[in-house]
């Protein structure tokens, strides 16, 4: 399926080696999922957004923006194509105001359930649905159950944040039936995500695998920066991290990856602090044992 790569950083910062020149960089992702490509950053907390139906690996605007990009919050996606044609209007990420959304997944039969979910869906926000993807939809009703829960940009409150996103996910799977924790084959349903509205992120391990850092082995600016503190080369656990990278597969530098497990949603808030939490399902209890 598609892959992931989100970044949220307290310093602004150049993301030119995990997506173009690092071992395993998202260009050489690419060749293995070539059904276009999507950017966003933020600039001035106000979100920018390139993509392109082309493969990264062979789109020169692909290296020439990830070349000069200098940001705090980058989301990235490469898409292989499940559901909705291969156009500009279902490549992720998706953007509504300065809310950023990239999925990895699919709803199993989505025809079935599309009515239903789009009727959940705030009636002011239904016209501004483009595309024909399962993942549109989802965000969508992500940022209908945000506003339910009274957030939006003035009021980021991290806790509504993540009950929306939990609301959203139980409405989901109480329309579409459960989603898989394993990846069992393309006919599952998997909800694996990124969203973020520049200030905050959040990541959502729903069946496809994601990996996490907050840390590196060693920095080297360490001696440097003015913002280095313990957790820059340490695992912190609900306390301040100076990053968190996100992406479906890890990109080999300094940082140390871990396998975020199943059910999982990360997220670190404006504050940059950083919090984990299991999404409350009946399938997870056997995936621990």
């Amino acid at each position: 399926m598609c892959r992931l790569f989100g970044f949220r950083s307290a310093l602004e910062s150049s993301l030119q080696h995990s997506l173009i020149d690092a071992d395993n960089a998202l260009l050489e992702q690419s060749t293995r999922h070539s059904d276009g490509w999507g950017v966003a950053y933020y600039l001035q907390n106000s979100p920018h957004l390139i993509k392109s139906t082309e493969a990264a690996f062979s789109d020169r605007i692909f290296q020439k923006v990830s070349g000069v990009l200098f940001s705090q919050t980058v989301v990235a996606h490469l898409r292989l194509a499940t559901i909705g044609q291969k156009s500009i209007l279902n490549s992720h990420p998706f953007q509504f105001g300065t809310w950023i959304f990239a999925h990895n997944g699919n709803i199993q039969n989505f025809q079935k359930y599309r009515a239903p979910l789009l009727e959940r869906i705030s009636e002011n926000l239904r016209c501004f649905i483009l595309g024909e993807t399962d993942s549109e939809i989802i965000f969508f009703l992500m940022l209908t159950f945000l506003a339910e829960n009274k957030v939006d940009n003035h009021n980021p409150d991290f806790e509504n944040m993540q009950r929306a996103i939990f609301d959203a996910l139980a409405f989901i799977e109480d329309v579409a039936g459960k989603f898989s924790l394993l990846d069992e084959g393309p006919e599952k349903t998997y909800l694996t995500f990124l969203l973020t509205n520049g200030r905050t992120m959040f990541a959502f391990q729903g069946g496809k695998k994601l990996y996490y850092s907050t840390y590196k082995q060693k920095c080297d600016s360490h001696e440097t920066c003015p913002l280095y503190s313990f957790s820059c080369e340490n695992q912190v656990e609900n306390d301040r991290v100076r990053h968190l990278l996100v992406s479906s597969e890890p990109v080999h530098s300094a940082n140390i990856w871990q396998e975020l497990p199943p059910g999982t949603l990360i997220g670190v808030s404006e504050e940059m602090i950083f919090s984990k939490k299991k999404y409350p399902v009946k399938a997870l209890q056997s995936l621990e044992k």
